[in-house]
């Protein structure tokens, strides 16, 4: 069995050079019998034999380096970085289809490697955010003198910067990601203290992140935030770092929808597989619009949602959600936008441990 593109196709470029060669052959044995009956001398058939096959020669000679001059040219603009470019002709039926079909692949992956560079950057940048505020806050109410230097404070601080350590370490996993070896490292928690954990750094951030409107800076200190754990002895089986992305992104992103004196809930629950856990984040705001659902996971979508704040808030990069999705995969579980009354239900499941195969 010869493999797809390997054999002789109908009008593959061995077909038409031996065509061309058939075609020759056949006008100099045509224009020498004319020339045996009607008595023409040999050298004016040489010369119009000749004339017929070069004008033959450079009709299928065009139709075969004018493709190969649009494929230098496309080669030489990717080789200079502009990953837009593409072939014409993919749809030929020969070799040079193939090839026009296998430079548009290797377009595409280079502009989707490009585009992921990219986005590893915007991802860094966002993730590092969180910690680096957080830590600010709390340093520049050491030296505000609003909080003093106690162990607490200074615990929190550290725990900061342990977290940004940690952060910088993920780099490798996240350039890795496309790659599919990215490893999670899963262990056994209780929710209610690791979800308690994540609300007081959220708590922190919060009250300190300043949203820019037309009427000045709100400080979001009014929206409360409230857990909601069932049963309290509830335990997990998940990577605890991916998890706090999850959670922290789906907190910020739903703190940043409040309205004023708004309340965000963080709900958990036990799932229908051993270790397994059910995930919801609500808030009262204008919530998400069903045709734009689908969306809000995509990387830079800032959606369409009026900001509670009014024109000018600070909607975010867009990669909150992106990230959240991200980690929710690696875990093999689900993120949604839930159905809800008021507001937006964000709803993440994890399957917990992973089933034995026999």
């Amino acid at each position: 069995m010869t493999r797809p593109g390997s054999g002789l196709r109908p009008f593959s470029v061995k077909a038409k050079m031996s065509t061309l060669v058939v075609v020759s052959v056949f006008i100099t044995t045509g224009l020498l019998m004319v020339a045996v009956r009607t008595r023409t001398e040999l050298r004016f058939i040489t010369v119009f034999s000749v004339i017929a096959t070069l004008l033959i020669t450079q009709f299928v000679a065009h139709g075969l380096t004018s493709p190969l001059d649009e494929m230098t040219t496309v080669a030489r603009s990717i080789s200079h970085g502009d990953y837009t470019r593409r072939v014409s002709g993919a749809d030929r039926r020969d070799e040079l289809g193939d090839l026009a079909q296998t430079i548009n692949r290797m377009a595409d992956d280079l502009e989707a490697v490009d585009r992921h560079r990219k986005e590893l950057v915007a991802n860094v940048s966002h993730e590092l955010r969180t910690p680096i505020a957080a830590l600010r806050a709390v340093l520049e109410n050491v030296v505000d003198g609003v909080s003093t230097a106690d162990p607490e404070t200074m615990r929190t601080a550290l725990k900061q910067t342990e977290r940004l350590g940690r952060l910088v370490e993920t780099l490798l996993d996240l350039s890795r990601l496309d790659n599919g070896v990215v490893t999670l490292k899963a262990r056994r928690f209780e929710v209610w203290p690791y979800l308690s954990g994540v609300l007081k750094e959220a708590n922190l951030a919060a009250g300190h992140r300043r949203l820019p409107s037309g009427s000045g800076n709100h400080t979001r200190k009014d929206v409360h935030l409230h857990l909601d754990v069932s049963p309290p002895e509830l335990t997990a089986h998940a990577d605890a770092e991916r998890l706090h992305q999850v959670v922290a992104n789906l907190i910020d992103n739903a703190v940043k929808h409040s309205p004023p004196h708004g309340r965000v809930t963080v709900l958990a629950r036990r799932g229908a597989a051993p270790e397994s856990l059910t995930l919801e984040v609500m808030d009262e705001g204008p919530g998400i619009p069903e045709s734009e659902r689908h969306r809000v996971f995509e990387r830079f979508n800032r959606g369409e949602v009026p900001s509670p704040h009014g024109p000018g808030s600070d909607g975010g990069t867009g990669l909150g959600l992106a990230i959240a999705r991200w980690a929710v995969d690696l875990h093999g579980g689900r993120i949604g936008v839930a159905e809800s009354v008021r507001g937006c239900r964000i709803r993440v499941t994890l399957p917990g441990i992973p089933q034995q195969r026999g």
